[in-house]
């Protein structure tokens, strides 16, 4: 979906602080990259994201399932 970002992540310490590490580093980035979106939008990313875990699930199917959503 264009308007989604799929990541398959390890992750040691809480999903939230995670989450809020990575939009806060993407938002950085793409302002330095796109200065014009620093007057265009006030906030890159909303609050609100989906996390879910794979439990027993190997992890093959897992990234062929991330894989399988490109272009959606």
């Amino acid at each position: 979906m264009p308007d989604h970002v799929h990541l398959l992540v390890g992750s040691q310490f809480g999903i939230h602080r995670l989450i809020k590490f990575v939009k806060g580093a993407t938002a950085h980035q793409l302002r330095q990259e796109f200065p014009a979106l620093k007057r265009k939008l006030p906030s890159l990313w909303t609050n609100s994201y989906y996390f879910g875990t794979t439990g027993g699930v190997p992890l093959e199917t897992v990234k062929k399932y991330v894989e399988s959503q490109k272009g959606k």
